[in-house]
């Protein structure tokens, strides 16, 4: 595929590499939420069906984009926090077991865990990175499938890490925890639309992404997906919209002890927003006709000469198989010096982050290739 640049209104004095902090909105995502707002300028021409027609569309792109079967194990949510808090609600621990985290991982996927492991007695172990800056990568997937044994009964990690895009084996990961009996909870936030993930071949019990950053939606809005390992828990909270035969409007006060059907008993009261989910499902969209897998191999090919480049320099940054191309840490030699860089970056209007000892790098489709030799010439130049 070509540069998307096009597709979006971006700064031209701005060199911006830092989608893992937030993209930038498409124009038609821009244009859907515009459309939403005014809408409402009008209440009465927005029927009862409005509150599920876009919001069945949202969950039907988003099943297309993870390869799953039913849409109705699709669900909005408004952040990772609250799709990771359904889980924790159904998680039946007792006193000896433990949840496995990865070291310096986002709190939205540690808060929950601590919660019930608290109550439950239960351990958190926490698989910190190796102390090492080469083999780092592979060295963690095995330190993470080494700790899972007969007392872990969840695994919680991201499909990339947050901060410098080391790639977790969720296959392997995976693999262990059906021998020992475990969940499998993904946030995919930093993965998802610019790498592909099949539910089908990786199976988790529950796939959580914000919408604001890889999947080019707005802030407040997300999406999961639930495996049948969850199919007849509890939701964290009891809203109208989820249950069974809801549309009718007239029969609301009859109420219905069922749930609609799959997952969508953990959707987020109020999900049928008529600004966010039409530009979330323009934003799915547009992944779809992308398709993940070609925005993958764009962001390889655009990101391996820079990096083979960087790494001449002295820069230290994991190999190609253990991490990410929309998000690599640039971790620093001896000879130089962090507060340098980041004035050099800052002068020359490229914008990245910085999560722990590492320069946070993430590309994606409207970078190009002269994004990133700037990028190299300012971290290489003296």
């Amino acid at each position: 595929m070509d540069c998307k640049k096009s597709e979006f209104t971006l700064d031209t004095n701005i060199t911006y590499l830092n989608c893992a902090y937030m993209s930038p909105l498409m124009q038609s995502v821009e244009e859907a939420g515009i459309k939403g707002i005014k809408n409402k300028r009008q209440p009465n021409l927005i029927s009862g069906q409005d509150f599920f027609t876009e919001s069945n569309e949202l969950r039907n792109e988003f099943a297309q984009l993870i390869n799953c079967q039913e849409s109705e194990n699709c669900v909005i949510i408004p952040s990772v926090s609250y799709g990771m808090a359904n889980v924790a609600r159904n998680l039946k621990l007792q006193k000896g077991d433990n949840i496995i985290v990865v070291g310096e991982q986002f709190p939205s996927n540690v808060y929950p865990w601590m919660e019930v492991a608290q109550k439950a007695d239960a351990e958190i172990k926490t698989i910190s990175p190796p102390d090492t800056k080469t083999g780092r990568g592979e060295l963690w997937n095995k330190q993470i499938l080494e700790s899972i044994d007969e007392r872990t009964k969840l695994v919680a990690c991201g499909h990339i890490h947050w901060a410098d895009g080391t790639i977790f084996d969720l296959r392997s990961i995976r693999h262990k925890t059906y021998e020992v009996g475990a969940w499998l909870a993904v946030d995919a936030t930093q993965s998802l639309g610019a790498l592909p993930f099949d539910v089908q071949q990786l199976k988790p019990d529950a796939l959580i992404a914000a919408g604001y950053k890889s999947l080019m939606g707005p802030y407040s809005i997300g999406m999961a997906y639930y495996g049948s390992a969850l199919s007849y828990g509890n939701p964290i909270e009891q809203n109208w919209i989820n249950r069974f035969e809801s549309e009718n409007f007239s029969n609301l006060v009859n109420y219905n002890e069922h749930y609609q059907p799959g997952a969508l008993r953990y959707e987020v009261g109020e999900h049928s927003n008529f600004i966010l989910v039409p530009m979330m499902l323009e934003a799915i969209k547009k992944l779809n006709e992308w398709k993940p897998e070609n925005i993958q191999q764009y962001l390889i090919d655009l990101v391996e000469k820079p990096i083979c480049l960087l790494r001449e320099s002295g820069f230290i940054i994991e190999e190609t198989k253990y991490r990410a191309s929309n998000l690599f840490g640039i971790r620093l030699a001896e000879h130089h010096q962090m507060n340098k860089l980041k004035a050099k970056l800052l002068e020359s209007n490229i914008i990245v982050s910085y999560r722990g000892d590492a320069i946070r790098v993430s590309p994606n489709v409207y970078n190009d290739s002269g994004d990133l030799n700037k990028l190299v010439q300012v971290l290489t130049s003296n």
